[in-house]
């Protein structure tokens, strides 16, 4: 849940504003003044969200509260409160820091406003700042969006695995962000700044495995017109993170640990290896020690990456994380869809902690997409989340049915189009006897010959035409059930 400090000296504002707040389905968090205000956020920065910031206070006031978390580095959104002072006060504080102001007794509805567009700036902000640091190869741990507990003992050994050169293996389901804890390893170390190169080894046709990674030179095999130095190459001086690993057929598993081993690749069609410097990190929602005893995965390969094992939880473990992870994700795709939505209903965070998300985070950012996208107000709400609310006790939404595809139909004549079905007294056969089995075929085939021919009043060749077979072939039919006799004084007459 959103938390949000309070800062005030004067006790009954203070009450107001907490009232306000947990209305608005945020969490207050109270403080009475400067002093106190940045004790909490040395200590507890992480799970504060935005201050409410009073600016006229005994000893440190709102400016001095300002300047401090500037000196300390502390970047949260901060919305001041002043009950006097100009203009000149405001743009003051404005310049300190402040992301918004509002004058005191202020109003829900421009307490409300002020805060959702904090947020939403300030998740942007982050938004925009992260995929700049991603682009530069300089992520960190606190680029991770999170604040579970569970999350905080697997930080702590990515920092400590992060300060030396020592392979990473990074377990996990589907979707829970390996590849971004990857990549926080890789921005933290001393390899920050420099390539950082992901393999998906599952999604390699098994024929080019050891072309892409390892390279090839030109005409090394049909197709290879020209040369291609592979990923570990390319990773030269920085990371390789090799994601879903546990794919990888035998016998490039063989020359992936060589190639770990001796610090040098052989590409397909060289004359002599390339040395190459890199710093592994792989990934696999698999269970690599059932499939090392299976004889699916290598044993020495096995011990060679997983010298450092870390496990992400899954999301369902964590649901702290879902709130800013939604957060998260609507700054981003709002922006890139156009949208104008300010914030999130709290009764949203309620629907989506008590889904499972058997596709993890991948899964939430998915739905949070599809929000945006089907979302006419400027809150997500419950209604934006049909499919996950049809699955969740207590919530009463209807999942929108995508419309019947519509098959334009050909253009043809009204003579050519098909006439219903004429339905002729006696003309019905019997399929199962008297004691409810099938009929054999012999017999099923011998009434229908003795209808068409009576309804076609003997004449065998519109019998046969009509049938779709040769005439040869209908008497060779009557013959072999002993309807010759008939059809001859049918053709007689």
């Amino acid at each position: 849940m959103t938390t949000i400090l309070i800062c005030d000296d004067d006790p009954v504002q203070r009450r107001l504003v907490e009232a306000m707040v947990r209305r608005f389905g945020y969490e207050p968090r109270m403080c009475e003044n400067g002093e106190q205000a940045m004790q909490v956020l040395a200590a507890e920065g992480d799970a504060i969200d935005l201050v409410l910031l009073d600016l006229v206070m005994p000893e440190r006031d709102g400016m001095g509260v300002l300047a401090a978390m500037r000196e300390e580095g502390i970047v949260k959104p901060v919305i001041v409160q002043t009950s006097q002072g100009g203009i000149d006060t405001v743009v003051n504080a404005m310049r300190a820091g402040a992301t918004d102001f509002v004058v005191k007794p202020v109003g829900a509805e421009r307490l409300s406003v002020s805060i959702k567009n904090a947020l939403k700036t300030e998740a942007l902000v982050a938004e925009v700042q992260r995929l700049k640091r991603k682009a530069e190869g300089t992520m960190s741990f606190k680029d991770i969006v999170t604040r579970s507990p569970r999350m905080q003992p697997l930080l702590k050994m990515a920092e400590k695995a992060a300060a030396s050169m020592i392979p990473v293996m990074i377990e996990g389901e589907s979707g829970v962000g390996k590849e971004l804890l990857a990549r926080a390893i890789a921005g933290s170390g001393e390899r920050r700044g420099k390539p950082f190169v992901a393999v998906n080894c599952g999604a390699i046709p098994q024929n080019l495995v050891e072309s892409i990674l390892f390279g090839h030179e030109k005409g090394a095999f049909t197709g290879a017109t020209e040369k291609h130095t592979g990923k570990f190459v390319e990773a030269h001086g920085g990371t390789l993170f090799l994601d879903e690993v546990g794919e990888l057929p035998l016998e490039t598993q063989v020359k992936l640990l060589r190639a770990i081993q001796e610090g040098e690749v052989d590409p397909v069609g060289a004359k002599r290896p390339v040395k190459v410097d890199i710093r592994i990190v792989s990934a696999t929602n698999r269970d690599l020690i059932k499939a090392v005893k299976d004889g699916n995965f290598r044993e020495d390969l096995y011990y060679r990456l997983c010298v450092f094992p870390m496990t992400l939880p899954p999301l369902r473990e964590r649901a702290e994380d879902i709130p800013d992870l939604v957060r998260h994700f609507l700054a981003r795709i709002a922006a890139e869809e156009g949208k104008r939505i300010r914030g999130v209903q709290p009764a949203v965070f309620g629907l989506l902690s008590a889904y499972p998300w058997p596709g993890n985070v991948r899964q939430l950012e998915n739905a949070v997409f599809r929000a945006v996208v089907l979302c006419d107000g400027d809150e997500l709400s419950v209604a934006d989340f049909p499919q996950i609310a049809a699955q969740v006790d207590g919530y009463e939404v209807v999942v929108p049915l995508a419309p019947p595809p519509v098959i334009a139909a050909p253009s043809i004549q009204p003579a050519m189009m098909a006439q219903p079905a004429m339905i002729v007294p006696g003309a019905s056969i019997a399929l199962v006897d008297e004691a409810g089995h099938v009929r054999p075929m012999e017999q099923i085939e011998t009434d229908a010959l003795r209808f068409a021919i009576d309804h076609y009043r003997g004449q065998m060749s519109q019998v046969a035409r009509r049938l779709g077979i040769g005439r040869s072939t209908l008497y060779r039919k009557l013959k072999d059930l002993g309807l010759e006799e008939g059809s001859e004084a049918a053709e007689e007459v």
